[in-house]
């Protein structure tokens, strides 16, 4: 063992003994009513993690919207981390992304008025603000919410990284975990995202043998698919390049700000072109010397073109950024992905049916909770 991690299991090790059993109590006073959770009338449905961040949110509340948004009123909620404003804010034409996240904004971008977005921290009062506004809501979708126990879920679903399994981490501040993998208990759901295209039997197997679900619970296995370029300032571009097109001549910048940014730059390295990464840290705020930096690595760049990339969620964010340099502004596009499902039979004819297995637990455990649908 290096000494540096040596140094920090010595000290943090027993921090995260300490944060594990104020966990414990604090999720056995849940458990025995002393902290009360409020059930409403309503289906309500709880995506998390149990790891700190970059399992992929998001894309999968993005998800579960298309594949519901058909059958129910949907409103999505969410805390609205590293927003600029507090309590109960709803997402309007006239909202930015530092009203209310840069998660919640891009949903709101892509799906406006069809469904009811907000940010509140008590996700409590939320549900209660949101119906009072649209009393036609009955269905709340609940973004990184795992945790928040004041809210009784129908559906609890975790998300847990196939590069980053829950089951070799610690908890915090020694590793990435929130609770440890026996919280596991209280989902319904366990989706492994972000699973490579080379995903073997053995993967499916090691996964399921070591999350050890009750039989009640459902496993998926889930990965990314990445569509075109799309310009993160459409007013300011003649053409939109293709990958597929791009050569060993040309160059690219990839932008992050990502939890774990990995997956999205192996996808752009399997490309002809040149890559440089520019990394920084999740739901990073860029400021005046940031863009200058850019402009700095943009120039220096070598490469018959040139062009910058970025995820979805950063260009959220740099899109409406005051100090983004207009010279760059026809140069710079983002890689939208959408989530897919994996078989975990290789002798299996098609994708496991997510929608509709979806669909028929939220009947069934609304029903179980008395809650008509």
């Amino acid at each position: 063992m290096a000494r540096n991690e040596l140094l920090a299991k010595l000290l943090l090790l027993p921090i995260s003994k300490v944060y594990g059993a104020v966990m414990a109590i604090r999720n056995r006073l849940f458990d025995i009513g002393l902290l009360k959770e409020t059930q409403f009338d309503i289906p309500i449905i709880a995506v998390g993690n149990l790891a700190m961040g970059g399992t992929g949110k998001t894309p999968h509340v993005e998800y579960i919207l298309e594949a519901l948004r058909d059958d129910y009123h949907i409103g999505v909620l969410s805390r609205g981390y590293k927003r600029r404003t507090k309590g109960f804010v709803l997402a309007t034409r006239h909202t930015r992304p530092e009203d209310i996240g840069d998660e919640p904004y891009q949903i709101y971008q892509k799906y406006g008025d069809m469904v009811t977005i907000a940010v509140c921290e008590s996700r409590v009062e939320g549900i209660k603000k949101m119906r009072a506004i649209n009393p036609e809501l009955n269905m709340i979708l609940l973004d990184d919410a795992f945790q928040h126990r004041y809210v009784k879920p129908t559906i609890s679903i975790v998300l847990s990284e196939f590069n980053r399994p829950l089951f070799y981490d610690n908890l915090l501040p020694y590793g990435r975990l929130r609770e440890p993998p026996s919280a596991l208990n209280r989902c319904d759901i366990v989706v492994v995202t972000k699973c490579p295209d080379e995903i073997k039997p053995m993967d499916f197997r090691i996964f399921r043998e070591h999350l050890n679900l009750f039989p009640y619970q459902k496993l998926y296995f889930s990965t990314y698919t990445y569509g075109h370029l799309v310009s993160a300032f459409p007013e300011h571009v003649t053409y939109i390049p293709y990958l597929d097109w791009l050569t060993a001549e040309d160059s690219i910048l990839i932008l992050t700000g990502v939890g774990n940014p990995r997956p999205f730059v192996l996808h752009l390295r399997k490309f002809k072109a040149r890559v440089k990464v520019k990394r920084y840290s999740d739901h990073h705020n860029f400021t005046p010397s940031d863009m200058e930096d850019i402009v700095r690595k943009f120039n220096d760049m070598p490469g018959k073109r040139k062009f910058i990339v970025t995820t979805e969620k950063d260009a959220v964010r740099l899109s409406n950024n005051p100090y983004f340099p207009h010279v760059l502004k026809s140069n710079i596009f983002y890689l939208p992905i959408s989530v897919e499902f994996l078989t975990q039979d290789p002798s299996a004819p098609s994708r496991p049916d997510f929608d509709n297995d979806l669909r028929k637990l939220i009947v069934q455990n609304s029903k179980s909770n008395g809650i008509q649908v």
